[in-house]
């Protein structure tokens, strides 16, 4: 349905229900499931359990999500806003971004683009040949790091419901 033909339907319609098909078409988020936080339109969790990021990927999936993929600054911040509530600090955190695929190439493991990035300075430069997991909150600048991936440590996870 397009939203022109949804907003002539409104004519006829309540406002509350009128703004509820609206947002409905949309596609723009108001509520996430119990112990998720609404974030720009899509729904994140904070996981402290410490894992790999294979694993914390895989717990994401089982929650019905992905590790978190970042797209602007206000995103990157608000994740950040995120994990302080929750720990009252800004630990060093899995988000889903990875090279494993290909050496240089980082993806989403969410399949979205990856068009913002916040890395460190001298960041992604791979260490020890070993390092394709994307960690956040490194170093006093609080950026991203590409970092082993056996690595145990909390994650974030993003739904789109």
């Amino acid at each position: 349905m397009r939203n022109e033909t949804a907003a002539s339907l409104c004519c006829a319609a309540s406002s509350l229900t009128c703004g509820f098909l609206l947002f409905k078409i949309s596609g723009l988020k108001t509520a996430c499931r119990n112990g998720w936080n609404l974030i720009n339109g899509r729904c994140f969790k904070y996981v402290p359990s410490r894992m790999t990021w294979a694993k914390a990927e895989r717990n994401c999936i089982s929650m019905g999500g992905n590790l978190a993929s970042v797209h602007s600054s206000e995103d990157y911040y608000d994740i950040q806003s995120l994990i302080r509530r929750v720990t009252h600090e800004l630990k060093e955190t899995w988000i889903g971004g990875s090279d494993a695929a290909e050496e240089g190439n980082w993806s989403w493991s969410d399949g979205t683009l990856m068009t913002f990035t916040n890395w460190c300075p001298g960041e992604p430069n791979n260490a020890g040949r070993g390092q394709h997991c994307m960690q956040m909150n490194h170093s006093g600048e609080k950026c991203w790091d590409d970092y082993g991936c056996t690595v145990k440590q909390p994650s974030v996870c993003v739904s789109k419901n």
